[in-house]
């Protein structure tokens, strides 16, 4: 399972608990095997700092990256090449570590077969990562939306606290899931409780990402480290590229 956070803080009160030495990110990636990189959403990053980034962790770690909001809230998944380009040739500096895109759409996107297909079947057919999509239009969660996802192989995300009536749960391609869990009552501040995590640690399978986003108030990195500790998880032995066919086990192609 890939566990983590939106970014690598370590807060103080869980500094104990991590290496004293090393990068902020080389001492979160010796405790946990995934981080979400969110700073892409709000601006670029030189294809350099992507490679320091996969240089400082262990050949098993993966990240997913957020796509900028100049694709996916300007111009919401049309006419993007320029900016889907820059992005990809950025993030290409993670190589194998590269394990999940992640299109966080606006709440006012709603559903558009032709658009959305046009612009999944485009990302799919220039990464091997596998695809995440987060829809807060309610449009996005009806059956024929979730098979379009499914057939283009794109993970919508479970999110916590939910938009829809079916947003708590996976949907689209499901061979693997992706849960962003943000804070609830309070997004992006509340603690979840022991019994909130062991309900998510029932569900989670292997090859499945979980990335706590309730950083505002720092309780992120907890809740993080006690699901780890609820589904037995460590950092996997087995290390390679990863493909949407086998991001589920971060198992290479051919293996």
């Amino acid at each position: 399972m890939f566990i983590g956070t939106a970014g690598w803080n370590i807060p103080a009160r869980h500094a104990a608990g991590f290496p004293r030495q090393g990068s902020h990110l080389e001492r979160y990636a010796a405790r946990l095997n995934a981080a979400e990189i969110n700073s892409s959403f709000y601006r670029p990053h030189r294809r350099a700092t992507y490679e320091r980034w996969a240089a400082a962790v262990p050949a098993a770690f993966r990240f997913s990256v957020k796509l900028p909001r100049a694709i996916t809230q300007d111009r919401r998944l049309r006419d993007c090449e320029d900016c889907l380009a820059r992005f990809l040739d950025e993030v290409s500096g993670l190589g194998c570590k590269l394990g999940v895109l992640l299109a966080q759409l606006p709440p006012s996107l709603a559903y558009d077969a032709d658009v959305a297909a046009r612009f999944f079947q485009n990302l799919a057919g220039r990464t091997a990562a596998g695809i995440a999509c987060e829809p807060r239009h309610a449009s996005w969660f009806t059956p024929q939306a979730d098979r379009a996802l499914a057939d283009l192989k794109i993970m919508r995300v479970a999110a916590d606290p939910p938009r829809a009536p079916t947003d708590g749960a996976p949907g689209g391609w499901t061979a693997c899931a992706y849960w962003r869990l943000h804070g609830s009552p309070k997004i992006y501040y509340s603690e979840y409780e022991d019994s909130r995590l062991q309900a998510v640690a029932k569900q989670l399978r292997p090859g499945d990402w979980c990335i706590f986003d309730n950083t505002a108030a720092f309780a992120a990195l907890g809740n993080a480290r006690t699901l780890q500790t609820m589904t037995g998880s460590d950092q996997p032995r087995r290390s390679g590229g990863v493909s949407r066919s086998r991001i589920c086990t971060g198992i290479p192609d051919g293996s």
